[in-house]
């Protein structure tokens, strides 16, 4: 049985490669789609899925994509670490998904696996994260913007209702801007591609 010196690394590295497990890539083959990191805006992610696919394979890469976020957070509290290990755990899954081993480095925007993470972190966050995201996006029915206000709004949320979560979730927060820095360009020139 692991030390608790060995047990938190082997913890955040599991979460990593359970992050690195690249969904859409997964779907999109087994469906006989296009490499979605070929298609449309090459994001392997559930909107570009959706975008070159159907419904059900964009269905099916959100539920795999949320779904190992909130396996390496379960995993984190079943061995009952603290909520800063778990929040580790989360953004170690972010990690995975954003630079994923399993997919030549080059993976999606992390949205949905940070759902993931947040549903067994904290659901009360992740229901006001969710709220945000769907209003803006069925308003706009663009979804990179909704993620933006998305990651900027949860550190302030974290401060108020997580603050045992903070550094983590803000780390997070930075990652998933900088991962939509192309965004932020096509936002501001009027480009950016609707769902």
């Amino acid at each position: 049985m692991l030390t608790d010196s060995l047990l938190e690394p082997a913890l955040i590295s599991l979460a990593y490669l359970l992050g690195s497990v690249p969904s859409a890539l997964l779907v999109c083959n087994f469906m006989g789609i296009a490499d979605p990191r070929q298609q449309g805006s090459g994001n392997p992610g559930a909107t570009n899925v959706l975008r070159i696919g159907n419904r059900t394979a964009a269905l099916l890469t959100l539920i795999g994509d949320s779904g190992k976020g909130a396996i390496a957070v379960s995993i984190a509290i079943f061995a009952d670490q603290s909520a800063g290990i778990a929040g580790l755990c989360a953004l170690a899954a972010v990690l995975g998904h954003l630079f994923p081993m399993f997919g030549a480095y080059r993976g999606g925007k992390g949205i949905a696996t940070f759902f993931g993470c947040m549903a067994v972190l904290s659901w009360p966050l992740m229901l006001i994260q969710l709220t945000l995201w769907l209003s803006i996006a069925l308003t706009t029915r663009i979804s990179s913007l909704a993620s933006i206000a998305m990651a900027l709004i949860t550190p302030l949320m974290a401060w108020l209702m997580t603050p045992d979560l903070l550094s983590p979730l803000c780390l997070i927060s930075l990652l998933l801007l900088a991962r939509h820095r192309l965004n932020f360009v096509r936002l501001y020139r009027g480009e950016e591609s609707r769902f």
